[in-house]
C-alpha cells in the first residue's frame, strides 16, 4: 500500500527552525518527483518546494533563502529544512509525490507547523 507519512511539525517561535520529513512506502521512490505544499487556515493549498528525481530543487518565492528541500533515494525520504520561520509560515504542510511518466500522485496526511511567540 502506498503511503507518505510526514513528521517533524510543531510549535516554534519566530526566527526558529524546523525540519520536516516525509517517509514513503509502497512506491518506486526514484521514479517520483517530490514536493511540499502547505495550506493555511482559510487559504488555498500552495506549493512550497519541489525536487525532481535527479535532485533539481525549486522553491517558492516566499521561502527562498529560508527553506531547503532534499531527498534521499536510498532511504526513500524527502525533507524540508525550514529556517528563519515567520508567523506567515503557519500552515499544515503536506508531502506530495508525482510519478514522472504516468498520471499517478499521492498525498501525505499533513503535519501542522505553528510559528508563534
Amino acid at each position: 500500500q502506498e503511503q507518505l507519512v510526514e513528521s517533524g511539525g510543531g510549535l516554534v517561535q519566530p526566527g526558529g527552525s524546523l525540519r520536516l520529513s516525509c517517509a514513503t512506502s509502497g512506491i518506486s521512490f526514484s521514479n517520483y518527483n517530490m514536493a511540499w505544499y502547505r495550506q493555511a487556515p482559510g487559504k488555498q493549498r500552495e506549493l512550497v518546494a519541489s525536487i525532481t528525481t535527479r535532485g533539481a530543487a525549486n522553491l517558492a518565492d516566499p521561502v527562498q533563502g529560508r527553506f531547503t528541500i532534499s531527498r534521499d533515494n536510498a532511504k526513500r525520504t524527502v525533507a524540508l529544512q525550514m529556517d528563519s520561520l515567520q508567523p506567515d509560515d503557519t500552515a499544515v504542510y503536506y508531502c506530495y509525490a508525482r510519478h514522472t511518466a504516468v498520471n499517478i500522485n499521492y498525498w501525505g496526511q499533513g503535519t501542522q507547523v505553528t510559528v508563534s511567540s
